[in-house]
């Protein structure tokens, strides 16, 4: 290995091939759940740098892990401990091709940062709706790669739904580009679909095209205190009738997600809800529209309090505080993840049976809940009893994640949202998938990565 790093080191430079203390920052996920050991990490500046470190990877016969932000939540983009990976760090490649105002897209590559893309977008008078808690720090190709949801599905839907074209490395250090904006374009087999959501295992992104939206004139939020979760999911069905298409976001916190938070917008309550209208009329005809909405949910006693942001601060406010509750849990100590998605009319019974199923297995746990409620996605975390460490709760991880996902299966839904698989839920996609879908999947990966070099042991 001595000399093959020596090898990469002379062909790419000191700077583009770190070793060492240097990788370190690259072997580390940011949870520290899964600290590893890379022979080098590669930091290409072009896609044609990044074909040359496919090309060498495939000469030396090493695995390459596909690497953007970091800000991953299922070990999928990190080395193993076996000090043979080499880390392919996409953030150097990080240009703004080009905006178009007319054609209402965005063509950029995949280490560009997603908030200054959304900032760049703004600037043209266009809304780049794909929104993150960590969208300072994550990147447009790791966003493709795992197909992000985040805060906007609701309208706007995940990354694949955004995205109109791909560039791509190939294992073999090839390159296909599909970058011309097109909305309508049925030239055979869909080959972009195929790689978002890879997570790295069939290629590497290099490059996307994005579609945009005009900016809202527009952007209200109101945090609602509600008695339960039918109420919340009455409230839903409410807000889509009255809002139609200007419904943007609809986040639920459980009471001991809020309890985590030092400042709320309302005093904690069994269950507080996070509702956006963005509108393209002027401000104060859809303030009428949702000041009368939120008059009618308090009528009918869906929602016990309000408070209605009156400018864009304090709704970026309001915000705020939802996104503050992942940080939040991990200063409280931590707590098992699990990121869920269920069909819509099931999930308050889902919640109420899980967390009865839990209380009775597991005295003392305390399912933390929050997330995504307008597009069926939970984060339905749970930490430990009070007094004992995560580290200890950790032994019981296996049996509790096999609670959560028997019972997301009898309610119809998915043990992986908008997280992806990774080394973290691989072994529940081999036992939950169906072994067809399971078979077609190794058929792709076989096809297009035969020597399994792509992020290997990661999804499949």
């Amino acid at each position: 290995m001595t000399e093959v790093l020596a090898r990469l080191r002379s062909e790419f430079g000191p700077e583009q091939a770190l070793a060492g203390a240097d990788a370190a920052p690259f072997e580390r996920d940011w949870r520290g759940r899964a600290p590893g050991r890379a022979l080098a990490v590669l930091r290409p500046r072009t896609v044609g740098e990044v074909q040359a470190m496919l090309r060498a990877a495939a000469r030396e016969g090493l695995a390459l892990v596909p690497q953007g932000g970091n800000t991953g939540l299922v070990e999928g983009s990190t080395p193993d401990t076996s000090g043979r990976e080499l880390v392919l760090s996409l953030r150097r490649v990080d240009r703004i091709r080009a905006i178009s105002p007319v054609n209402a897209t965005l063509c950029a590559e995949a280490g560009a940062l997603l908030q200054p893309l959304q900032q760049a977008c703004a600037a043209q008078g266009l809304l780049l709706p794909l929104s993150l808690a960590a969208e300072g720090s994550c990147t447009l190709g790791g966003n493709l790669a795992t197909n992000a949801g985040g805060t906007q599905v609701l309208r706007w839907g995940n990354a694949r739904d955004l995205c109109l074209g791909l560039e791509v490395v190939t294992a073999d250090g090839g390159l296909w580009s599909d970058l011309d904006g097109l909305r309508k374009d049925h030239r055979g087999l869909n080959l972009r679909d195929l790689f978002i959501g890879s997570e790295g295992t069939l290629g590497v992104i290099t490059a996307a095209v994005i579609k945009l939206q005009a900016l809202p004139r527009s952007r209200l939020a109101a945090w609602l205190a509600v008695p339960d979760l039918p109420a919340a999911m009455q409230l839903l069905r409410s807000a889509r009738t009255a809002l139609g298409d200007g419904l943007s976001g609809f986040e639920a916190m459980s009471q001991a997600s809020q309890q985590l938070l030092d400042k709320l917008p309302l005093p904690a309550c069994p269950w507080a809800l996070l509702v956006e209208l963005s509108s393209h009329r002027a401000e104060a005809e859809a303030r009428a529209e949702f000041e009368a909405w939120l008059a009618l949910v308090l009528a009918e006693g869906w929602a016990q309090d309000a408070v209605l942001a009156h400018n864009e601060a304090q709704a970026q406010a309001l915000w705020a505080v939802r996104e503050a509750i992942p940080g939040a849990q991990t200063r409280a100590g931590g707590n098992l993840k699990h990121d869920i998605a269920l069909p819509l009319d099931r999930i308050a019974d889902f919640v109420a049976a899980c967390e009865a199923r839990i209380a009775r297995a597991f005295p003392g746990a305390r399912p933390v809940v929050f997330g995504h409620l307008g597009d069926g996605n939970l984060h339905f975390n749970v930490a430990p009893p009070a007094g004992q460490s995560l580290a200890d709760f950790q032994a019981q991880e296996p049996a509790l994640n096999a609670l959560v996902f028997d019972c997301v299966a009898e309610f119809g839904g998915s043990f992986s949202a908008e997280h992806g698989i990774g080394r973290l839920r691989r072994a529940e996609l081999v036992q939950r998938l169906d072994p067809l879908a399971l078979d077609l999947m190794r058929r792709i990966k076989q096809a297009l990565d035969p020597a399994n070099r792509l992020n290997p042991g990661r999804v499949l």
